[in-house]
This record gives structure tokens, C-alpha cells and sequence, in this order.
């Protein structure tokens, strides 16, 4: 396939930060993904939670089942716009490594055991498990990857935090966050694929679950447009009887208008900004994006979706244990570092005596906690508590 001038050549990448010779029958990007899926981070991700726990049901997404649906999403679009895909599929693939077990309940306990030292937010985290945490290769920590993928790794980050990686990697992926300008194509197509596929399946998980009903979702106009349209081609698919049909009919008609709807957007913008090269992409507003009526359709199903499934009791009745199982990791081993794996107790042993020594081994407690799976984190609460939270 022909790349667009604006698209990232593989080629032209600007390199890893330690330099690696090429290979013959793979690309930069080619080889970043394969880096991607045979890390220890991203097995972890099959037992990460979603919105519903692990052990809740079989069948709910989990964080390895949402990456893997947000790089079919952007592959599609990607090759739609002439975009590299193989760079979409690396960091999609990458981009929820630093996810906390727990989903975002987890991730809110352990920033704010972590408020007095820098705080912990998962975008930086899943930058830190391919820079630094994945132990893979002699002579280097992490995977080694591209700029490119790290960028769009990369993709929220506290002007703090921004600061930091500018001090230690000049001009790096840290820089736009200062200067506001914008990643790749790339880059910006994964986070908007990420957002269709967590609105996609969370309508599919919710309605599983049985705390939300498909005729609820009538409250989204967007929705009920497309189920009357499908009730107007096959009369009687709501019937009981027709099992998730109707579900599933909702879901992909719903997935293909949004694919569809941002790649005809992204073009305009396209044409409209006539970026030469991938440095005008990133000097250009954002490029990747809904139309207008689609982004308040996404806007409205958000909404639906955070009143009628996210704060619904029966996941709320889960978020307290699943933060208390953080915070009471989070001080045990700040108490016992040796009760950490072998690797992490002995990063804490190293941590030299200081005014920072306080910062740098809780970040390495934080370090421990956010690798962990759902079910490791509750087996570990219970053998260092004595208290099951979880059944």
C-alpha cells in the first residue's frame, strides 16, 4: 500500500533512543508491534479489568480485548486514509500498558496514594512500561521502541510530567505538550478509536451485565435512530426470541457510522489544512476527528453511559474494594518493601539515602501495584491483609 506524504514512513522514523540496526524483513514500526505483543505488559492485560471485574464473567472485555478492538478499528481507518498502519496497530496495542489492575478505580486510589509524590497517571505509566519497566534486552531497560510509538503512547500528559521528560529527553515525547502542537496521524487516529470501541462495547458489556437495557438506550438519539432503523428492515427482531440480535445489529451499524463519519471528517480537514510531510501535521489543529452531529452523539452516549453504567450501584459496590486493595498495597509495601517481588524489593533497597529517597520508592510501590492483574492484586491483599474482598 502507497503511504500519504503526511502519513509516518517507516524510514524516516526518528529512531530509538538507543540505536538498533535494521532488519531485512521488517519495518520499524513492524517491529515495534511485534516488541508490543510479546512483552510481559501486554499478557498482563488479559486479566486487567474493563468496567467489569475479572472474575464478574467470562465474556466481559478486558483491557486486552479493548486493545485489540481499538487496532482493528484504527487499521481500518488507517488504510482508509492511507495511513501507516502497522504504527496505529503498535500503539494501540500499547497504549493501556500502564493501566492499573481495577480499571479506573484502581487508577484513581493509586494517584492518590501517590499525590505527595508526583502523582500516577496511566498514560505516563504505559510510556514507562516501554521505556524503562520491560526488562527484555541486555544492556537496556525497556522495548526500545520508535519515537513515533512512543508518542502516541503518549497521548495525555500533565505539563508537570511534560517538564520532566523535556529535562531528560530534550525535544522528545514530551515536547508537544509544551508547545501545544499535535502528534502524528498516526496517533491521533488511536486515541479517537479508542474512544469508538470503548462506546461500542461498554453498550455490549453494560447490556450483558443486565444493569442496562437496549430500550434504555432509546435516551440516545443517536442509538434509537439506528434500532429504529434496523426494527424498520426486520420487523420483529426485538422479539425475545431473536436472542442479541438486535444488540449486535445496534453495535455494528453504530461502529461503522462513527468509522465512517471520521474518516470522511478527517479528510476534509485534510484537504483544508494540505499538510505536505509529518511535521506539518503536527504544526496543523487536530486533523483526526468526528463531524459535528457525530461528536454530539458521542457526547450524549458518554453521558448515558457514565450515569447509567459506570456509577451504577452494583459497579460502584465493586470500586470501593477495588481501591481499598490498592491502598492497603500501596502501604504494605511502602512499610515492607521486601514484600515486593524480588526485582522491585531490591530497586527499593537501591534507592539512595536522600531528599528524594521517599519519591523514588514510592514510585517504585507504585511501579509494582500498576503491573499487577486483577486477580494477583486481590491474591497478594489477601496473603499480606488476611481480609478476602473479593470472592
Amino acid at each position: 500500500m502507497t503511504l500519504a506524504p503526511y502519513a509516518c514512513h517507516p524510514a524516516q522514523t526518528r529512531g530509538r533512543r538507543h540505536p538498533q540496526a535494521v532488519t531485512p524483513d521488517r519495518d520499524a514500526f513492524q517491529r515495534d508491534r511485534d516488541r508490543i505483543v510479546h512483552s510481559t505488559g501486554f499478557r498482563r492485560l488479559v486479566y486487567k479489568t474493563q468496567v467489569f471485574l475479572n472474575h464478574e464473567g467470562d465474556l466481559f472485555r478486558t483491557r486486552l480485548t479493548h486493545s485489540l478492538e481499538v487496532a482493528q478499528l484504527g487499521r481500518s481507518m488507517a488504510r482508509a486514509l492511507a495511513l501507516n498502519e502497522d504504527l496505529v496497530e503498535a500503539v494501540a496495542l500499547a497504549h493501556d500498558l500502564g493501566h492499573t489492575p481495577f480499571g479506573h478505580a484502581g487508577q484513581d486510589a493509586l494517584n492518590d496514594c501517590m499525590r505527595d509524590y508526583g502523582g500516577f497517571e496511566h498514560n505516563l505509566q504505559s510510556l514507562r512500561v516501554v521505556d524503562t519497566l520491560e526488562e527484555r534486552y541486555p544492556g537496556l531497560d525497556g522495548l526500545n521502541l520508535c519515537f513515533e510509538t512512543r508518542e502516541g503512547i503518549l497521548k495525555h500528559c500533565s505539563r508537570a510530567n511534560a517538564l520532566s521528560l523535556e529535562a531528560s529527553e530534550p525535544g522528545g515525547v514530551g515536547r508537544r505538550f509544551l508547545d501545544r502542537t499535535q502528534p502524528s496521524l498516526e496517533a491521533q487516529l488511536c486515541n479517537l478509536a479508542d474512544e469508538i470501541a470503548y462506546n461500542a462495547h461498554d453498550i455490549d458489556d453494560g447490556v450483558r451485565s443486565g444493569l442496562i437495557r437496549l430500550d434504555q438506550l432509546q435516551e440516545v438519539e443517536m442509538v434509537d435512530r439506528v434500532r429504529r432503523e434496523i426494527l424498520a428492515e426486520h420487523p420483529g427482531l426485538d422479539d425475545r426470541s431473536q436472542g442479541r440480535r438486535l444488540l449486535y445489529e445496534t453495535i455494528r451499524r453504530l461502529l461503522s457510522a462513527q468509522v465512517h463519519d471520521t474518516v470522511a471528517e478527517t479528510r476534509r480537514r485534510l484537504l483544508d489544512a494540505a499538510p505536505a510531510h509529518v511535521d506539518g501535521v503536527r504544526l496543523s489543529p487536530p486533523l483526526v476527528a468526528f463531524g459535528a452531529a457525530m461528536a454530539q452523539g458521542s457526547r450524549a452516549l458518554k453521558s448515558f453511559l457514565l450515569h447509567r453504567l459506570y456509577r451504577h450501584p452494583q459497579v460502584m459496590s465493586t470500586t470501593g474494594a477495588a481501591q481499598q486493595v490498592v491502598r492497603d498495597l500501596f502501604q504494605a509495601y511502602r512499610d515492607r518493601p521486601q514484600a515486593m517481588a524480588e526485582g522491585f524489593a531490591a530497586r527499593s533497597a537501591a534507592v539512595p539515602d536522600g531528599p528524594e529517597a521517599a519519591a523514588q520508592r514510592a514510585r517504585v510501590v507504585a511501579d509494582y501495584i500498576a503491573g499487577m492483574t486483577d486477580r494477583f492484586a486481590s491474591r497478594e491483599h489477601e496473603r499480606l491483609s488476611g481480609q478476602r474482598l473479593f470472592a
